[in-house]
């Protein structure tokens, strides 16, 4: 839908505000294909890396947060996404 939105319409945007529901790989890669900033919470029981591949992924909801991070955010890598993928 978004896609038709953008190529058949034209409709000029930069970003996407997502449910949980639509962060999935497919939807997330899609949005990123197309140069579009966008914007989801994960559910807490998604598996994550923010070690660099040094520890095991581990659930979003039992990652811990310095003062820093919680304001600008943390680069993750989510389980099941090309090697080199990172998100903020």
């Amino acid at each position: 839908m978004l896609s038709a939105w953008v190529y058949q319409k034209g409709l000029p945007f930069t970003g996407v505000l997502m449910d949980s529901g639509y962060a999935t790989k497919t939807v997330m890669l899609h949005r990123e294909q197309m140069q579009k900033t966008y914007s989801c919470p994960l559910k807490t029981n998604r598996r994550v890396d923010d070690s660099a591949g040094t520890t095991p992924y581990q659930r979003v909801d039992s990652l811990t947060w310095t003062q820093a991070q919680r304001k600008q955010g943390k680069l993750i890598k989510i389980r099941g996404f090309p090697k080199d993928h990172k998100v903020k």
